[in-house]
């Protein structure tokens, strides 16, 4: 059959663009020949490096998900590629099983974005891909037919077995024996298997509000009904944690003994001083309690999506024994092998929600969550949102503020406050005097802008955002 479409082409038509992980945009724009595209354009661009006959793909529980697979997989078998569905399943099961197995693997996930929306998110043999990769993506010419009859999948149950012996095999004791954890299913498309870890690990496990309907968790913007429902199922079932993750279940979002809610860094930062982690990286949002509790020999700062994060660790390696990042949505990419228990725990460089929740556990068996989040360096963050906020007026807004940030945050009711730093490393991040921050960022994956802010105080850093917010909407 003659080709009678170009990826390069489709994709540029599409409407759906690279954010900080992944492609994403309106289920109406993955068409079956725009997943088609992705598919084929990816292909491409891993033949350049690696050689392999077969490719691994996944979902979340998406309404839109199966559909974007099983054009996914007409494109692939077009490629001459036999093709392993192991259905829904956490980004980092999947990745994990495709790591193990030396071959790519696209997961259909649109993370925590709302369910008009899905997204498209690529590993190459070795790891999540890199921006470099996305270019190639982008910019591949691959003549192609327009998908016919999309195929029926069979499910593979190995991703999620591997996924969960990866954690369990770590541990010689059930070590969580008399813990009582409640998960927060949802939507997430780690559910079904999430409570076999704890539970191997000795915990009593209650599940928690399974819905039928997807449910956008955002684990940076955590919503005031969650904490509140946080807080009430630590009472009803006497829980020593909740334990809950985003869409896709690469982003966890854990919970102290009391329902409050860590913060993702908050997490990110005791899970890697329990693993002994010797250099990491981490996003320019982060809290400057990493540097401040001194329990790292080096913190590198990049810009906001794990593929900068993961850019980071070959260098990394090269100088420091063991290797991590973090996100400020608590997703834990591991850098390096490391050693647990005097167990092999391989690297693995992508967003990860179960390695914080165990190893925040194993700090816990010498002191309350609580008490671990008090014994660091007392700086909080907070960060919202404004939805349906234009990509383009965004933009203008940081583009003015990084030209006179001045203005800006007179603009934002900051001016009695004199300007300390400016850091435009993602988006605009200013340094105020009394130790305050104020970053704002455009979403790579959404109209949406974002601020960030960090304070003395919890209630002067959720003042800042919703202070900046609220004055931005009047600009």
């Amino acid at each position: 059959m003659v080709s009678n479409l170009n990826s390069c082409e489709v994709i540029k038509d599409s409407g759906v663009a690279f954010g900080t992980s992944g492609a994403r945009g309106l289920v109406t724009q993955f068409t079956p020949d725009v997943c088609a595209a992705f598919s084929h354009a990816f292909i491409e661009s891993m033949r350049a490096n690696f050689t392999f006959d077969t490719v691994a793909i996944a979902i979340d529980n998406r309404p839109s998900s199966y559909s974007m697979a099983q054009a996914c997989v007409a494109a692939l078998k077009q490629q001459g590629l036999k093709v392993i569905y192991y259905g829904v399943v956490p980004t980092p099961a999947l990745a994990y099983v495709a790591q193990l197995d030396n071959m790519p693997a696209i997961m259909v996930t649109g993370s925590h974005i709302p369910f008009d929306r899905n997204g498209l998110k690529f590993y190459r043999p070795d790891g999540e891909i890199s921006k470099t990769d996305e270019q190639s993506i982008i910019n591949a010419t691959v003549g192609f037919t327009a998908v016919g009859g999309l195929p029926e999948l069979e499910v593979n149950k190995r991703a999620a077995e591997e996924y969960i012996n990866r954690y369990t095999s770590l541990f010689n004791t059930p070590f969580l024996t008399g813990k009582k954890v409640g998960i927060y299913e949802h939507s997430s498309a780690g559910r079904d298997l999430y409570y076999r870890i704890f539970e191997a690990l000795g915990a009593e496990v209650i599940a928690i509000e399974r819905s039928n309907s997807f449910v956008p968790i955002d684990t940076e913007a955590v919503s005031e009904e969650d904490k509140r429902k946080a807080r009430a199922w630590v009472k009803q079932y006497n829980l020593d944690l909740v334990f809950s993750t985003d869409g896709d279940g690469d982003r966890p979002l854990v919970s102290d003994e009391n329902g409050e809610w860590l913060r993702g860094d908050i997490l990110g930062l005791l899970c890697a001083d329990a693993l002994n982690i010797s250099a990491l990286a981490v996003p320019v949002s982060c809290n400057t309690a990493i540097e401040l509790s001194n329990k790292f020999e080096l913190v590198k700062r990049t810009k906001i999506g794990s593929p900068y994060v993961i850019a980071e660790f070959a260098a990394l390696n090269n100088e420091y024994t063991s290797v991590a990042g973090f996100e400020a949505n608590g997703g834990f990419l591991l850098g390096s092998d490391i050693s647990v228990n005097g167990k092999e725990l391989r690297a693995l460089p992508t967003r990860d929600a179960v390695l914080p929740a165990l190893m925040l556990l194993v700090a816990a068996q010498r002191s309350k969550i609580s008490k671990l989040v008090e014994e660091l360096p007392q700086r909080f963050t907070a960060s919202n949102r404004i939805q349906n906020f234009a990509t383009e007026k965004s933009q203008q807004i940081v583009a003015a503020g990084t030209k006179d940030p001045q203005w800006l945050m007179q603009s934002l009711g900051f001016g009695d406050l004199a300007i300390v730093s400016v850091d435009t490393t993602d988006g605009l991040r200013v340094g105020l005097e009394k130790q305050q921050f104020v970053h704002l960022r455009p979403s790579g994956n959404a109209p949406e802008l974002r601020c960030y802010a960090e304070a003395k105080t919890v209630e002067q850093a959720i003042a800042s955002v919703e202070k900046s917010l609220t004055n931005i909407r009047s600009l």
